[in-house]
């Protein structure tokens, strides 16, 4: 993985995702706050996880505020957090 900082991606907005992410050490820690936690915040959680298994992320904190964002919104705010933090955006 390319050395991370902190970076962050999307809104606080219905229908969106706030996502913060910085280094860490440790491997991946998700900190999820959720309008629709009960329901769907694992499904948030693994979303999140494979997204940052496919950019390759081992060691990072992320911390995702869900407003009710779609699947696709949610990979896209990780996604542009990541690579805001790698500098590549």
């Amino acid at each position: 993985m390319d050395s991370l900082r902190p970076a962050s991606a999307g809104t606080l907005e219905s229908s969106d995702a706030y996502v913060e992410i910085e280094p860490s050490e440790g491997g991946i820690q998700i900190h999820l706050e959720s309008v629709v936690l009960e329901r769907f915040g694992e499904a948030i959680r693994e979303t999140v996880q494979e997204v940052l298994e496919e950019l390759r992320v081992a060691d990072a904190c992320v911390r995702v505020v869900d407003r009710g964002a779609l699947d696709c919104v949610i990979r896209a705010r990780v996604e542009t957090a990541v690579r805001r933090g790698r500098g590549e955006c």
